[in-house]
């Protein structure tokens, strides 16, 4: 439980990460709710907090009847707009949700009819689920058309058009113009478009963004093959479904965004491959609340000043992510990074690129899942960890562990510990990258108790109280410290 300090900013920003961690009790009303309820935020002195709506209604509390936390997280009426708005841009981006059969599976998952589908989404977002749809689509079309030279009926696929004639009506009735007009347009432009083989896109920001610590970040923990860093970019070979290709990403700072150069035979699976890079570098942070939060705290103030904007590095594939971690369990990054590379190399498939640095695509957990104890044992990983990769790939090849953005964080560090080998620094950090779980704080990290004047695990626990409940950027800033600096402001005595 997150004290009462770190519950009233997660309240006020509304991040949807906390539902479910706590909920709020008015004592002005007698009413409480959940973290998300979208009515306004009640003052500090009114606010009691609780770890679950039971202790709320204990304390006499009745539930709200709009965000309905007796039934939260997820299963209340206020949060099918949002749940079902998610599944539609899922299934748009696995090409699923067309103007029929997508929309009636969609509602069946709800156990809703499409007619009471259409009028929550309309209800909710103003309109209904099509004309969402239908504006997402033309979104990336327009941008495609700008930004790319790929040929239009290819865009018109991509962006999740069943046929050319309606992506060209589509795009005719909402923009009032043919789509070759806006590619017309857009070739007069010099440096707007890219060589045939690749395109260009831009994923934005909010300002500050500090480009070169995640790039410092990744480059410690990149593996051979699969991706590097050089020259102010990443880049990684990509599988997604039966789709490959390699993306490079670069910063254009003076548009407070990411430059994306990807393949074209990634163009199919393009809004997924687009919210993995989202959740891969944070894009969706924001940097002017955590920092306010932070730098409150003497022992990190002097590195949230000096370094606005950073990020928590995210995963591209949880599965690679988890792997990793689990490889770097008592070593050092160093020596973990160099065992991840053989792994790699030995379960990781060929690809062609125009690079000689990506050369592999990173191991599959169903080709590791069928891998025997002894192959992984023998590229130099001592047995007990090899069984814990060899345990992780079977249960996520199942489809029994989600390691996605948005999946409930207590349930997957509990689903991760339970494995043989996952203690509880590993399952935090899995979390805080692969889950995107702001809170997250893996306190045995040895770097940060170093960094934090070496203290005990259970000191660090207690120091971060201060830090909830965006404890993993915390992480990122007392890894980036040297540890004399934190030792000097502890020493000043200054909280």
């Amino acid at each position: 439980m997150i004290d009462d300090n770190a519950a009233y900013t997660a309240l006020k920003s509304r991040d949807s990460r906390f539902d479910g961690v706590f909920f709020v009790g008015v004592t002005s009303t007698g009413i409480y709710c959940r973290p998300i309820c979208p009515v306004k935020v009640p003052k500090r002195e009114n606010c009691l907090f609780f770890e679950s709506a039971g202790a709320a209604e204990k304390a006499a509390f009745r539930p709200c009847l709009r965000c309905r936390p007796e039934l939260a997280p997820g299963h209340a009426p206020v949060d099918h707009a949002h749940r079902l708005a998610d599944l539609i841009m899922l299934r748009m981006d696995e090409g699923v949700a067309d103007e029929g059969a997508g929309l009636e599976e969609i509602a069946a998952q709800f156990d809703l009819s499409s007619r009471q589908l259409r009028r929550i989404v309309q209800q909710e977002l103003g309109v209904s689920p099509i004309e969402f749809i239908q504006t997402r689509r033309l979104l990336l079309a327009k941008q495609l058309l700008t930004d790319t030279q790929l040929p239009v009926i290819e865009i018109a696929f991509a962006s999740g058009f069943s046929s050319l004639r309606r992506f060209n009506d589509a795009f005719s009735r909402h923009y009032r113009m043919p789509p070759t007009r806006l590619r017309k347009e857009a070739v007069t432009h010099p440096g707007r478009v890219h060589a045939a083989d690749t395109s260009t896109l831009q994923l934005s920001y909010r300002p500050p963004y500090d480009w070169q610590s995640m790039l410092k970040f990744l480059a410690a923990r990149t593996i051979l093959e699969v991706e590097f860093v050089a020259d102010g970019t990443y880049s990684r070979t990509v599988r997604l479904g039966d789709h490959t290709g390699w993306i490079k990403v670069s910063n254009a700072p003076a548009k407070n965004a990411l430059q994306v150069e990807f393949t074209h035979s990634l163009t199919p699976v393009l809004p997924a491959l687009l919210g993995r890079l989202r959740h891969m570098f944070d894009l969706a942070a924001r940097p002017d609340i955590i920092a306010a939060h932070l730098q409150q705290d003497a022992t990190l103030k002097k590195s949230v000043m000096g370094n606005p904007g950073l990020r928590v590095p995210g995963a591209f594939d949880g599965f690679e992510l988890a792997v990793r971690a689990i490889l770097g369990q008592q070593i050092t990054v160093q020596a973990a990074t160099k065992i991840a590379c053989r792994y790699a190399e030995a379960f990781g498939e060929k690809i062609e690129t125009p690079f000689p640095e990506l050369t592999r695509l990173t191991p599959h957990a169903h080709s590791v899942s069928r891998a025997s104890l002894d192959e992984i044992a023998g590229l130099g990983i001592i047995r007990t960890r090899a069984a814990c990769i060899l345990a992780l790939a079977n249960v996520f090849h199942s489809g029994t562990l989600k390691l996605d953005p948005g999946a409930h964080p207590e349930t997957a560090i509990a689903q991760l510990v339970s494995l043989p080998g996952i203690g509880p620094w590993t399952a935090h950090y899995i979390a805080m990258r692969a889950l995107r779980w702001p809170d997250a704080f893996p306190k045995e990290d040895i770097a940060v108790r170093n960094n934090l004047g070496g203290v005990t695990a259970k000191k660090a626990e207690e120091m971060s109280q201060a830090w909830r409940p965006w404890r993993s950027y915390a992480m990122m800033h007392v890894w980036n410290s040297p540890a004399k600096n934190c030792q000097q402001t502890l020493a000043s005595g200054v909280r």
